[in-house]
């Protein structure tokens, strides 16, 4: 009754605030906010993006995908602002692409360069991506051609990579000796933790080098260009030569075999593992004459047994009725036991090669494409124009709100109008979703008044959060969620205690397990070759040295 009491309250507050959201449902008005590029997907926006049309080929086997993924502009499944529209990926498992040109060229080397923009997960995360390609100066006209060819500046934004998720950042920079192009990765990238709610990525480049990676409106990484990348920006001075080989003669080996040491006379390689015990005695009531196994007296043959075509009938065995209460039947050989003079193989104790020379490196020669630069910032491509190329699992991924330009108090006020508004709505709507410990005060209990109903309530509750949003419900009720995965932890493995006892508990077949059988022959071949092991080298310890290799 308890738990029909808490979701008939979940209802009623999820109903009574969706009524007032409808009622207090703002409505949405572009900004005035002007920037070099700002989106907010009105009405004209096909008059400024192009979906592609054009095909990428894989790198193995030249396979060739179309860029078939739809793409709509539309309000989201879940509206929160009247009229506020944003660009949907709309395919499941496809592959979409779709740019804008800037109406200017964006020169970022003396100014700040900011881009921010919204994306929404409607379905979840399952492996899609939702990051923007800033399209270098020269090809934002690509259109209907652009695809993963199509060459960029900077790629920034988010990734489901299944699992975890990471921001991109990542920049294209040229080098001034070869005039090639290469990728600058971010070597930490954040991994915020989303949900189906709307995000908000902003990126902040300063001329200085330095960056800003945020996450809704939080700093998730700072750094600088030259110290935070990879490949770093600047190649080293010096590589290894090419053309330079180890010699034939050079000694890397640090420890070696002692050469002069022998073989103790009485080490003796043969001897076997065990032996039989020769001091075993047949235990008493030991049945000789009594087989361990006899045909089943209650087994029948099949009405259906054909003995021309299936041969003769023979009954099942089971265990000997009469060895059950005796130590064991058949013929009863003396056990082995492990052999006092064993040994095993013989090995030299390792010593320091006198003959070392040490680790051997090809000497360094300067690198042919070796430069410095000192300032990758104004190195970078100007920008024309927004590219969104991705592959995604995930269908309904939206974007909404983007702004490239230069100042970061516009784009902070840009997301004050839009993501902030949004935000809160969604947070609200996230928790009249879950029951609000106030509102159930006149039926709370106290674990000491009531242990049971009180466990009882915070599962029931945390299960009601998980539903609506499951990392909301673990960072809200954290206690809950430690419990529940430490009671399932402690089921798991009684449940693997309990079988294993059960499967330990299981007579054998083939053999008697009693402590005095003695193992047939490949019992104790078998042993002899899964136990065994070589035992310490005479003079010294064996000890696993590891060889250096040749580079």
């Amino acid at each position: 009754m308890r738990s029909v009491a808490l979701s008939a309250t979940t209802l009623l507050v999820v109903a009574a605030c969706s009524a007032s959201a409808e009622e207090a449902k703002p409505v949405f008005k572009p900004t005035e906010i002007k920037a070099p590029f700002l989106e907010q997907f009105t009405d004209d926006w096909s008059e400024r993006w192009t979906p592609s049309e054009a095909t990428k080929k894989t790198p193995v086997g030249g396979e060739t995908f179309s860029y078939v993924g739809k793409w709509e502009v539309e309000e989201p499944e879940e509206p929160l602002i009247e009229g506020d529209k944003g660009l949907v990926a709309k395919t499941k498992a496809a592959h979409h692409a779709i740019s804008a040109p800037f109406a200017k060229t964006i020169d970022f080397s003396e100014k700040p360069l900011v881009v921010q923009y919204e994306v929404k997960y409607q379905k979840g995360g399952n492996c899609g991506g939702g990051y923007l390609k800033l399209l270098e100066d020269g090809f934002q006209t690509a259109g209907k051609e652009f695809s993963d060819k199509t060459p960029w500046t900077i790629m920034f934004g988010p990734d489901l990579t299944c699992p975890g998720t990471k921001t991109h950042f990542i920049f294209r920079h040229k080098s001034p000796v070869t005039g090639e192009f290469e990728e600058k990765h971010l070597k930490l990238p954040p991994k915020p933790v989303f949900d189906k709610n709307t995000n908000l990525f902003t990126l902040v480049l300063h001329p200085n080098n330095t960056y800003d990676v945020r996450f809704n409106g939080e700093s998730a990484n700072t750094g600088n260009l030259l110290e935070d990348f990879e490949p770093s920006v600047n190649p080293p001075k010096e590589i290894d030569d090419p053309e330079d080989k180890k010699p034939e003669d050079w000694v890397d080996a640090k420890r070696i075999a002692d050469p002069d040491a022998t073989k103790p006379e009485d080490w003796d390689e043969d001897a076997p593992y065990e032996i039989v015990d020769e001091e075993a005695e047949k235990p008493e009531g030991w049945l000789d004459d009594e087989p361990e196994f006899v045909p089943d007296p209650d087994a029948e043959k099949p009405e259906e047994w054909d003995d021309e075509e299936d041969g003769d009938w023979i009954a099942p065995t089971i265990r000997n009725p009469k060895c059950e209460d005796a130590p064991g039947c058949g013929e009863w050989k003396r056990p082995f036991k492990p052999n006092p003079a064993y040994k095993g193989k013989w090995f030299a104790p390792m010593i320091d090669n006198p003959a070392y020379i040490g680790e051997w490196a090809p000497r360094k020669i300067p690198n042919p494409d070796y430069f410095e630069d000192l300032t990758p910032v104004k190195s970078l491509k100007p920008i024309g124009g927004v590219g969104i190329e991705l592959w995604t699992m995930t269908e309904d991924i939206l974007f909404d709100n983007l702004y490239v330009g230069h100042s970061v108090e516009d784009a902070a006020a840009l997301a004050k109008e839009t993501w902030e508004v949004k935000h809160e709505l969604e947070e609200a709507a996230k928790k009249a979703a879950i029951p609000d410990d106030d509102e159930e005060s006149t039926e709370a209990v106290t674990f000491q008044e009531d242990p049971v109903a009180f466990i009882r309530t915070k599962i029931f509750t945390f299960i009601e959060a998980a539903k609506v949003d499951p990392v909301f419900a673990v960072t809200s009720q954290p206690e809950t969620a430690v419990g529940l995965t430490l009671v399932l932890t402690t089921f798991i493995g009684m449940l693997s205690v309990l079988l294993g006892l059960i499967g330990g508990q299981q007579k054998p077949i083939t053999k008697s397990a009693k402590k005095t059988d003695a193992p047939s022959p490949d019992d104790k071949a078998g042993k002899a070759k899964t136990d065994a092991e070589p035992a310490a080298a005479a003079g010294g310890d064996k000890t696993d040295t590891p060889v250096k290799r040749r580079k």
